[in-house]
């Protein structure tokens, strides 16, 4: 193999990386969304909202499920933001900051929350590499915004 048909594979291995980084984050706060109207997501979760001193606020005001809730409909709104990117890369943008906010929050629980399980803090944990992802989509949708692109390729090309 030359190395024009290496750098051809590794182009293609850069774009489903892109792809999948991208939409995988998006996916991730769907589900993610979606989850949090359910009572099991509430339980799990109320514990982390009653310390942090980002959202303690939510669950004196809603209790548990009503806070879950609200958590939802905006993880549900950051999801559909990102995955608008190729129609309003601006509103995808803010989506990832929102993002990217949001996944602060949760790596405070790890320092707010007495008591907090190995499984717990193994699952928040990787809300760090979920940072860095949401910190590269905002950068890219708000170039993909600027320069009127409608894909990351059609960016490449006017750079």
């Amino acid at each position: 193999m030359n190395d024009t048909q290496l750098a051809a594979y590794f182009g293609y291995a850069e774009k489903i990386g892109r792809a999948v980084a991208y939409y995988g984050l998006g996916l991730i706060f769907f589900a993610f969304g979606l989850y949090k109207f359910t009572p099991e997501e509430a339980a799990a979760i109320e514990p982390l909202l009653i310390h942090s001193p980002f959202l303690s606020w939510l669950h004196a005001g809603f209790g548990a499920q009503g806070a879950s809730n609200v958590i939802g409909v905006v993880e549900l709104a950051i999801a559909l933001a990102i995955f608008a990117r190729r129609f309003l890369p601006r509103a995808a943008a803010i989506g990832c900051l929102g993002a990217a906010g949001s996944l602060v929050v949760t790596v405070s629980f790890l320092f707010t929350t007495p008591g907090i399980s190995e499984d717990t803090a193994g699952f928040l944990i990787k809300d760090v590499l979920l940072f860095g992802i949401a910190m590269w989509a905002a950068g890219e949708a708000w170039a993909m915004a600027r320069s009127g692109a409608r894909s990351p390729a059609a960016l490449a090309r006017s750079a």
